[in-house]
Order: C-alpha cells, then structure tokens, then sequence
C-alpha cells in the first residue's frame, strides 16, 4: 500500500471520529438543555399554583385580622412582584425569597388567632401552600442538578469547545437569594 493512501485514510479516520465526537457532544448538550427547560417549566407550573393560593389565603386571613394590613399588603405585593414574567432564574429566586419571608409573617400572624388556626378553610389553604412548597422544592432540585449536568459539560474539555462554537452558555441555579428566607420562620399550629 502507497504511504499517501494510508495517510490519507488515517486523517480520514481521524475527521470521521472527530466529526462523531462532534455531533455527539452537539445532541447532548442540546438534551441537557431541553431538560434544564422542562424542569424550569415544572417548576414554573408549581408557582404559578402557589401563586394562586395566595390570594385565598390573605383574603381568609383578612377576614379574622383585619387590622394587620400591613402583613397582609407585604404578601399582595410580594406575590405580584415573584408572579410576573420575564425575569430571570436568579431573579425569580429573589423574588421568591421575599415571598417566602412575607408567608412565613402572614403564618406568624394567624398564630395570634386561635379561631383562625382553626378554621377549616385556612388549615386546607396552609396544607395545600405546605404540598406546593414541598413540590417547588423537589422540582427546584430537579432542575440545579440538571442546571449542574448542563454546566459540567459546557466547561469541561473537549465538549467546551462544542458548546463555544454553537453558542451553548451555562445555565443559572435557581436559589432563593435573601439570606432571611433561607431560615425557615418558628410557626406552630
């Protein structure tokens, strides 16, 4: 055989493994981004019903303590701040740390209430905003350890350079970035 033609099937061999590699690399991230996607609409759909809850809540608890409106205000307006569109992963974790803060006040407050504690309305609306919470938080840690997946394969070599040439960036975390949220508030019923 010619020395040119083993050449020639070497670089050949070489373009074809590299060219796989490529393609490889190019589906995966793609997959890993479609799924830091779909859990970030997962966990879109549990606040959105968080979101909902809210409101029923606060009108419940109006109704008992009228007179703690500031409260209830602080609620009202941290929902409308967390449930509009269009901000980011690390803003919408701020914005749920402030709404999570205002909850745990508005909790704080119906504990001062004993007809409210134990009213049928407001234990249903606690248990239902207690399961939303639960599901956020296991679809939040669905979605930073596909956050992580994503990430690890953008910056790790050789797939980095895959990632550079098609513009795949790194994805946020979604955290709740206040530092007072991150401590669960003291609430019995």
């Amino acid at each position: 055989m010619d020395l040119a033609l083993i050449l020639t099937l070497v670089i050949v061999a070489l373009v074809v493994i590299v060219a796989v590699y490529a393609i490889s690399a190019y589906n995966g991230l793609v997959r890993l981004r479609n799924l830091v996607q779909e859990a970030w609409q997962q966990i879109d759909v549990q606040l959105q019903r968080r979101y909902d809850l809210i409101p029923n809540l606060v009108e419940t608890v109006k109704g008992y303590a009228a007179h703690e409106r500031e409260t209830l205000e602080a609620v009202t307006q941290a929902r409308t701040v967390a449930a509009t569109p269009g901000s980011s992963v690390a803003e919408q974790g701020q914005q749920e740390g402030i709404l999570t803060q205002a909850l745990g006040r508005l909790f704080a407050v119906a504990e001062a209430y004993p007809d409210l504690k134990a009213n049928q309305n407001f234990l249903e609306l606690q248990r239902e905003l207690t399961n939303t919470e639960d599901t956020i938080a296991a679809s939040r840690r669905f979605y930073n350890a596909n956050v992580r997946d994503l990430n690890t394969k953008v910056e790790v070599f050789p797939s980095n350079i895959v990632a550079s040439i098609f513009g795949f960036s790194r994805a946020d975390y979604f955290e709740i970035d206040t530092p007072e949220a991150r401590q669960a508030p003291t609430v019995s019923f």
